[in-house]
C-alpha cells in the first residue's frame, strides 16, 4: 500500500446492498477507492438485504455489477483484494430479532461500524431500533443516509427525530453527492485563496449568477417515486441549494465542518421567501413533452411507462432567488434544473457588471460583461470569458471575446479525478463530516422549499410544456429576460 495517513479500519455495513443505489453507485465507488489504495487494509464490507444468499453469491453479484456499470475492465488483481473484504447477511429489516446476526461479523474493538442506509426512509426506524437493540453500536459508530430526507419540513423532522434517538448529530452523515465533486470543493479554494475573486465577490462587482443543473435523462423507470416528488424537491431542494450556499457563503473561520455548516446555514436563512403573492413572477414550472435527445426520439413525461396522464408534477423548475444580506443585496441568482434537456450540464455562471463607459464602440456597441464559468459536469473546469485585442497592425483597435480555460483533466493530468460518491464514501469511513449536511441545513432548506410548494398549490397552475431536447419552457427565458438578462446558452459558447 502507498504511504499515507492511516485511519482506523471500518465495518462498512450496507443496508440494501442488492438495491439499485448500492450496485450502480456505492459498490462502484468502493472499487475505485480500492484501486487507488485508499481503503484501509482491515476494512470489511458487509452487505445486508432481505434476499436469500451467501458470501459467494454476493461476491458474484458485485462482480456482475462492476462489469455492467464500471465503464472500464475489472482488474482481476484488484478484484481479488476487493472481493476478500465482503460478507453477506440476509436480514428482514422489519424483524428486530434478526439484527442479532450482526454480532457475528461486527468487531467494535478493532473497527468502526459505519452503517450506510441505502434503503427507503420508511425503513430507517426499523434499522435504528434494530441496531440499538442488538447492541453493536458504540460512540465511534456512524450512519450515512441518502436523500430524500423527507418530502417536506415535517417529514424531514420526523426522519431526523428517529435517527436522533439512536445516533448523536456528530455520528450522522447526510450525503449530497454534489458536495464531493472536485469543482464544488474547488469553490472554497477559488473564493478564499485567490484575492482576484475574494475582493470582487459581492454586489459591487457581480451583476447576477446563474446555476444550471440540466439532465438528458427522463425519469428512468422511477415513475412512482418521481411523480410524488417532482424536480423542485428532487433536485433544487438539495443539489442546487447546496451549490448556492458554496457560491454565496461568507468566509468560514476555518475548514472544520462546523465552521462551514454555520456559513451555509446563514445563506439558507437569508433566502427571501417565495409566496403565493410573488410565485408567478419568481418561478417557472415545466413538463417535458415528446421530443428528441441527440437525434433520437423520446416520449413525453405523460407517455412514460406507468404514467398517470393526469399528473401535474413538474420535471423542470426555474427560480429567481434573492439573498437578503449585505454581500448580495440586489444581486439575483437564477436557478434552473430539468429533465430531458438539450445536454447534460451542471455549471455556475458568474456574470460581472459591465463597465460604466465604453471606448471600443467599433467592436461592441455595449461591452460584454466578463464571466466566470465553473463547469461541474460533464467536463470539470473553470473558464474566464474576457475581451482581448485582435492581433494586427490596423489603425483601429478591434476586440474579440476570448477565454482563459482551466480544464481539470488537462491541467492535472497526473491526478486522478474522482466522482462525488468516492470522495464522500471515503470521508464517511474516515470520520470527516465536513462535506456532509447538518440537520439544521436540511431543515432550513425545506422551510424555503415548502413555501414555494405551498404557493404552487394555492395557484394550482399546471406546469408548462417544453419539448424534450430543449432548455425548458419559453417562460423560463421570460423569467430572466424581464430583467434584461439571458441564460448562458449555446450562443454564448461559440467563443
Amino acid at each position: 500500500m502507498n504511504e499515507k495517513t492511516t485511519f482506523k479500519p471500518c465495518d462498512l455495513v450496507i443496508f440494501g446492498a442488492l438495491g439499485d443505489l448500492s450496485r450502480r453507485k456505492l459498490l462502484i465507488s468502493l472499487y475505485r477507492l480500492e484501486k487507488a489504495n485508499l481503503i484501509e487494509a482491515d476494512t470489511r464490507i458487509i452487505g445486508i438485504d432481505q434476499h436469500e444468499g451467501d458470501n459467494s453469491g454476493f461476491v458474484g453479484i458485485i462482480h456482475n455489477s462492476l462489469q455492467e456499470f464500471l465503464n472500464e475492465v475489472v482488474d482481476e488483481q484488484i478484484w481479488a483484494r476487493f472481493s476478500a473484504r465482503f460478507s453477506y447477511l440476509k436480514i428482514d429489516l422489519t424483524q428486530m430479532d434478526q439484527y442479532q446476526l450482526l454480532n457475528t461479523v461486527i468487531n467494535g474493538q478493532s473497527r468502526v461500524m459505519v452503517n450506510y442506509f441505502a434503503v427507503s426512509p420508511f425503513l430507517f426506524t426499523n434499522i435504528c431500533q434494530g441496531l440499538a437493540k442488538c447492541g453493536v453500536l458504540n460512540e465511534e459508530s456512524r450512519m450515512v443516509m441518502e436523500k430524500p430526507i423527507g418530502h417536506d419540513l415535517k417529514s424531514s423532522q420526523e426522519i431526523n427525530d428517529v435517527v436522533a434517538e439512536v445516533f448523536s448529530e456528530k455520528q450522522v452523515y447526510r450525503i449530497d453527492h454534489y458536495l464531493g465533486k472536485e469543482t464544488v470543493l474547488n469553490l472554497l479554494a477559488l473564493r478564499f485563496a485567490n484575492s482576484i475573486f475574494t475582493t470582487n465577490w459581492d454586489h459591487n462587482t457581480i451583476d447576477h449568477i446563474q446555476i444550471t443543473v440540466a439532465e438528458e435523462v427522463g425519469i428512468e423507470g422511477r415513475w412512482d417515486y418521481f411523480d410524488k416528488t417532482g424536480q423542485l424537491r428532487d433536485m433544487l431542494q438539495n443539489h442546487l441549494l447546496q451549490i448556492l450556499t458554496f457560491v454565496a457563503m461568507e468566509p468560514p473561520v476555518n475548514l472544520e465542518a462546523q465552521s462551514i455548516h454555520n456559513e451555509k446555514i446563514k445563506v439558507l436563512a437569508a433566502l427571501r421567501p417565495i409566496t403565493k403573492e410573488n410565485v408567478e413572477q419568481k418561478t417557472v414550472r415545466g413538463l417535458y413533452s415528446a421530443g428528441a435527445i441527440k437525434d433520437k426520439p423520446v416520449p413525453g413525461y405523460l407517455e412514460e411507462d406507468g404514467a398517470n396522464t393526469e399528473s401535474t408534477t413538474e420535471s423542470f423548475v426555474a427560480v429567481k432567488v434573492a439573498i437578503d444580506n449585505w454581500r448580495w443585496a440586489g444581486v439575483p441568482f437564477y436557478l434552473r434544473t430539468g429533465k430531458r434537456m438539450k445536454y447534460k450540464r451542471t455549471e455556475i455562471v458568474v456574470n460581472f457588471k459591465q463597465l460604466p463607459h465604453n471606448i471600443f464602440k467599433e467592436s461592441f456597441e455595449d461591452l460584454p460583461s466578463n464571466k466566470l464559468i465553473i463547469h461541474l459536469q460533464p467536463n470539470e473546469g473553470v473558464e474566464i470569458q474576457m475581451l482581448n485585442k485582435i492581433p494586427g497592425i490596423d489603425e483601429n483597435i478591434k476586440l474579440q471575446k476570448t477565454k482563459l480555460d482551466l480544464s481539470f483533466s488537462d491541467t492535472f493530468k497526473n491526478s486522478k479525478i474522482f466522482g462525488g460518491y468516492e470522495k464522500l464514501v471515503l470521508e464517511a469511513m474516515r470520520g470527516n463530516p465536513t462535506l456532509f449536511l447538518s440537520r439544521e441545513e436540511i431543515e432550513q432548506a425545506w422551510t424555503w422549499i415548502d413555501s414555494i410548494q405551498d404557493a404552487w398549490a394555492h395557484t394550482n397552475a399546471a406546469p408548462q410544456p417544453y419539448p424534450a431536447g430543449t432548455w425548458g419552457p419559453e417562460a423560463a427565458n421570460d423569467l430572466i429576460a424581464r430583467d434584461e438578462r439571458a441564460w448562458e446558452d449555446e450562443a454564448d459558447k461559440s467563443i
